[in-house]
């Protein structure tokens, strides 16, 4: 398998410790910059082809609500722990809304249960 693509959309801006444990895994973290860069969570996903998108925001859906009504990307939202998040990608999810955790040990975990997943 190719490496694994996480983009991630922060309301805040913020994103970069998650990205620091999706490249600990061995993944390519992309972080949308700006203020609120989990509203284009969907669109970075389909121009660079991600396998995955993680969305930060107060309520944790924005985003991924967004990415999955205009592209159709399976998505869980309104989640509040890295264990939420491993089990919905172990349902097939490709979107994940969280509240705000930008921590290093949430995109660990998320890129390493996904290529569980595909690796079988």
């Amino acid at each position: 398998m190719n490496q694994v693509v996480v983009v991630i959309g922060d309301r805040l801006g913020k994103g970069q410790n998650v990205a620091k444990g999706v490249e600990a895994a061995g993944g390519r973290a992309i972080v949308i910059s700006g203020v609120g860069a989990d509203m284009r969570l969907g669109d970075v996903m389909k121009t660079e082809q991600a396998d995955l998108g993680i969305s930060f925001c107060g309520s944790g859906g924005a985003g991924a609500i967004t990415a999955q009504t205009k592209y159709g990307y399976p998505a869980h939202y309104g989640m509040r722990s890295i264990e939420e998040g491993v089990t919905a990608i172990n349902e097939g999810k490709k979107v994940l809304g969280f509240g705000f955790m930008d921590t290093e040990e949430l995109g660990k975990r998320i890129t390493e249960a996904y290529l569980k997943k595909v690796q079988g």
